[in-house]
């Protein structure tokens, strides 16, 4: 029996030792998306953690399958501190999009921290639809030989859905067109590829202060502070309609040692309290959020559940 409590002993003083020694080389940040969206939030915050823990917090795109590329390399690497994944709220959807993953959601990954809400979502179009709001938009897209499309950073995630449910509601007509993420879909709206997308408020907003697209609308329960002069769905004439904007946060493996979680949360909190990090976060239109581990935890928990009921809303069918 004695020598069971010091082997448990000798491994709490080595997680130990491991958590304050973290990290003593680069880590290697995996975003499950390609540019905009999470990946300028996962830089801006990389950033950050390379200059407060001077090692380097290296960035890598792993897009595809809405984000399940991503996340399943970080998934099978080891649960050491050195492969994190940042991933949108699109890690809650994709159980109940696709028949099966090449891992479990619940099981393999260990939340770190909440990074950012988005709030709500815009309701955006290229300048070339003549719809000056979103009641104007709607009666062009009853029309039935309405010929729009929208872009997604691919099939499932939250604008996914938040078009899905707006065409059931509105009773509009319009095309899916998916790509490999959310800078690429704003990019095809920029360009007139699609005319019309739901969107988080960090690729877009760019385009939309430089007058390349046109917003109608914002899903939040009151006007996004970066864009004051767009009404909310509510007041746009859709009071019915509200969607939430989802979140980019960052996991690690499962079994990483807590002591490096914690580490890993108090740092990406401090990060959120530097003047230069929050006047980045704020031009992208995203809150900052820094919560615990074990807030976090819970956080998902519930929103597996939220999304679940979404998805069996919006009619969207497992793949």
């Amino acid at each position: 029996m004695l020598m069971k409590h010091v082997g448990w002993i000798l491994a709490l003083v080595a997680a130990t030792a491991l958590g304050q020694a973290y990290p003593n080389r680069p880590v290697r940040v995996v975003v499950a998306a390609a540019t905009g969206g999470p990946d300028i939030v996962a830089r801006v915050v990389a950033a950050q953690l390379q200059a407060q823990l001077g090692q380097p917090f290296v960035v890598e795109n792993r897009p595809g399958a809405n984000g399940i590329v991503g996340a399943d390399v970080v998934a099978k690497a080891p649960p050491d501190g050195y492969t994190l994944l940042v991933y949108s709220s699109g890690f809650v959807i994709n159980p109940f999009i696709h028949k099966s993953l090449p891992y479990d959601t619940e099981k393999d990954f260990t939340p770190v921290t909440n990074l950012v809400s988005n709030g709500g979502l815009f309701f955006a179009v290229h300048p070339s639809v003549p719809a000056q709001n979103l009641q104007e938009f709607i009666g062009l897209a009853r029309k039935p030989d309405a010929k729009f499309a929208y872009s997604t950073p691919g099939v499932g995630n939250t604008w996914h859905l938040a078009m899905e449910v707006f065409k059931q509601m509105t009773g509009t007509h319009m095309t899916h067109i998916p790509y490999k993420g959310g800078g690429p879909a704003a990019a095809a709206l920029v360009a007139g590829e699609v005319q019309v997308m739901f969107t988080s408020p960090a690729p877009i907003m760019p385009h939309y202060k430089n007058g390349r697209v046109r917003v109608l609308a914002y899903t939040g329960a009151k006007r996004h502070p970066s864009a004051p002069e767009v009404p909310t769905t509510a007041e746009a004439g859709l009071p019915q309609y509200k969607h939430d904007g989802g979140w980019f946060a960052m996991f690690a493996p499962a079994n990483t040692p807590m002591d490096i979680v914690e580490k890993l949360h108090r740092e990406v909190r401090t990060a959120m309290q530097n003047p230069g990090v929050r006047e980045k976060l704020a031009g992208l239109g995203v809150e900052p959020v820094a919560d615990t581990p074990a807030e976090f935890k819970k956080f998902v928990a519930a929103e597996l559940r939220a999304y679940g009921e979404q998805v069996r809303l919006a009619g969207v069918t497992p793949e």
